[in-house]
């Protein structure tokens, strides 16, 4: 396999790129979707995850209410830290299971990671893709779309490693600020570039030629 790690600031994009990537053919791993299925009712991360902060993070059915989770860390260090010592190690777990499965494929498989850089694993990946757009994009992004209040996003934009650090390890950055059309040309660039250097990976390994 070609590995990639997708990541990218709250609310640039990111969840429509690692689409256009499925589109193009990549095995996608997402790492929020594992998150979310970890934490389901009878699950043991949802189990400690209630004990440790409330049942008022609890909705009317007995989920996690995601948004008043993150309400509750996002600019609280501890209360985050404690967050990810709860999800983070059966998430990469999970992922590990399904990297395992994916083994013998060829082609590209693209772990969307939102705390990939924050976690500091862009050394595991052959190919780090970052999402990125200017911070006032993402402000009203989150104002418009989300219902949060300027002072909200920006507590949400801050609680994440800035950009300059997550562009630093990229080896292709999309920016999106521009329109839905743009975002989908340069993604379905990068994935024909991620696509190219799978399958020359693919065919040196089919040589016996070791991969330097």
């Amino acid at each position: 396999m070609y590995l990639v790690g997708l990541t990218g600031g709250i609310a640039s994009g990111k969840s429509e790129v690692s689409e256009r990537f499925a589109m193009a053919g990549a095995e996608l791993i997402d790492a929020d979707e594992i998150a979310r299925e970890v934490m389901l009712p009878g699950r043991e991360v949802y189990r400690k995850v209630v004990e440790h902060f409330g049942t008022e993070i609890l909705d009317v059915e007995g989920f996690i209410d995601r948004p008043a989770l993150a309400g509750m860390v996002f600019g609280d260090p501890a209360r985050r830290a404690a967050l990810n010592e709860l999800t983070h190690p059966p998430v990469v777990a999970q992922i590990a299971d399904r990297l395992e499965l994916l083994t013998a494929y060829d082609g590209v498989v693209v772990v969307d990671v939102p705390l990939l850089v924050e976690a500091g694993v862009e050394a595991n990946f052959e190919g780090v893709v970052v999402v990125a757009c200017k911070h006032e994009t993402q402000i009203r992004r989150l104002v418009e779309l989300r219902g949060l209040t300027e002072q909200e996003a920006m507590a949400r934009i801050d609680a994440q490693a800035p950009l300059d650090d997550k562009l630093a390890v990229a080896t292709h950055v999309i920016w999106n600020d521009g329109t839905l059309g743009e975002l989908h040309a340069r993604a379905d660039e990068v994935a024909a570039e991620l696509t190219a250097r799978a399958r020359e990976k693919a065919e040196i390994a089919s040589r016996g030629i070791p991969d330097d």
